[in-house]
């Protein structure tokens, strides 16, 4: 049986931030990514657990503020939201919206756009079918092309 999206989905990340925000959730991170946030920000990995970074069972997870915003959301003097790692945010977040939950069904895809809210999803870059298999069996750093997006990196 194909898959729903076997003709394949368009995606480009707008910045907007909101997969940033929202319900409580979690960003696993792994000893890499715990490496190059360190590394990016200036600290001593050491220095993340607590500010940063805190255990969720035996994984790793950015912490998420009062309000559920990721730590590394920031706002521009414009007020819009950006991240303040996005060139070497975590793999969980390089791979959105491709990730399994939301592929399961178009309605899955569909209440993730809503939810987010996304306005890159059903928008932008078109990836076909094989594309989106690699990005969301992906178990390493993966790029996806807006990743030479320079806005979002201020």
């Amino acid at each position: 049986m194909a898959a729903w999206y076997q003709d394949g989905l368009s995606f480009k990340c707008t910045g907007c931030g909101n997969c940033c925000t929202g319900g409580p959730g979690v960003v696993w991170v792994d000893k890499e990514e715990i490496r190059r946030i360190a590394e990016f920000i200036h600290m001593h990995p050491d220095d993340l657990w607590g500010p940063i970074l805190r255990r969720e069972g035996s994984r790793v997870t950015i912490v998420e503020r009062p309000n559920f915003d990721c730590v590394f959301l920031k706002r521009t003097d414009d007020g819009r939201r950006v991240c303040g790692i996005y060139p070497i945010r975590p793999q969980q977040c390089r791979t959105w919206p491709f990730w399994s939950m939301n592929l399961r069904s178009r309605a899955a895809w569909d209440d993730a756009k809503a939810r987010t809210p996304c306005p890159g999803m059903d928008n932008g870059t078109h990836y076909d079918f094989v594309q989106i298999e690699t990005i969301r069996k992906s178990p390493q750093w993966y790029t996806l092309p807006e990743d030479d997006r320079d806005e979002a990196a201020e």
